[in-house]
């Protein structure tokens, strides 16, 4: 016997779906999960392309891409600003944006090689606090930054795969238990049992029918069996149709 394809998971560097797997692998331990870790640019083009099934994304994305995407909010991060040590950021509990807006450099990478240009002096940079916390580079520096909207974090599907993996992953995700309703190997099941309870019900149904029948046909063969002298007189009883009374002399 063939074992199930494997559901493919991506996330981005900073969110841990480990809890999600850990529940995924109690529920369902006859479907294996692939996972691997994206950078940020590449979390959309891992589900066009087949190599992820469902993806846990960095919000928010382009609206052409939320036209061909479910795409379900999960929780936000808090931004940090990114620093070498020994800068003056350590000073403070947390940064406005403006302190630090003239030192920031743009990026398009990676987390992990954006933190290498920090690293090196390029400037500053700002990221989800996850995302630092997850490389743990001794040699940096961050603060909370204010002024900046916190960052998002989702989980998306293409719109044109439904499968009912993807959909019990979903489940699992939004914290659906086991016997939740909404949960497509229940509604399978409902489904199934109601397909059951409605062939149960032709069939009783169906018997119930033929009993009568063949009652009702019994009944008909025992009357009629009775039915030869049944409304016709005896014999010498009654008159003959068209007799006459006889005259007295």
């Amino acid at each position: 016997m063939e074992s199930p394809e494997p559901l493919k998971i991506a996330f981005v560097a900073g969110v841990a779906p480990g809890k999600w797997f850990h529940r995924w692998e109690d529920r369902f331990p006859e479907v294996p999960l692939a996972s691997a870790m994206v950078d940020d640019g590449e979390q959309l083009a891992v589900l066009g392309d087949g190599r992820a099934d469902i993806a846990f994304v960095r919000l928010p994305v382009g609206d052409e891409d939320r036209e061909r995407l479910h795409i379900i909010p999960l929780y936000e991060e808090l931004p940090v600003v990114v620093a070498p040590k020994g800068h003056e950021i350590q000073a403070f509990d947390e940064i406005p944006l403006a302190e630090v807006e003239d030192e920031l450099f743009e990026y398009d990478g990676g987390p992990s090689e954006r933190l290498d240009l920090v690293e090196g002096g390029a400037g500053l940079a700002i990221m989800p606090m996850s995302v630092v916390r997850h490389f743990n580079r001794k040699e940096l520096r961050y603060r909370p930054v204010t002024g900046v909207e916190p960052y998002g974090v989702g989980v998306a599907w293409l719109k044109d795969n439904e499968s009912e993996a993807i959909q019990e992953f979903i489940g699992v995700v939004r914290g659906r238990g086991a016997n939740s309703s909404r949960q497509a190997s229940v509604q399978r099941g409902q489904q199934e049992a109601a397909k059951e309870r409605r062939a149960e019900r032709a069939a009783s149904q169906s018997k119930e029918a033929k009993a009568r029948n063949d009652a009702s046909r019994a009944a008909k063969a025992a009357r009629g069996g009775r039915g030869g002298a049944k409304g016709r007189p005896a014999a010498g009883k009654g008159k003959r149709p068209g007799a006459a009374r006889r005259r007295p002399r």
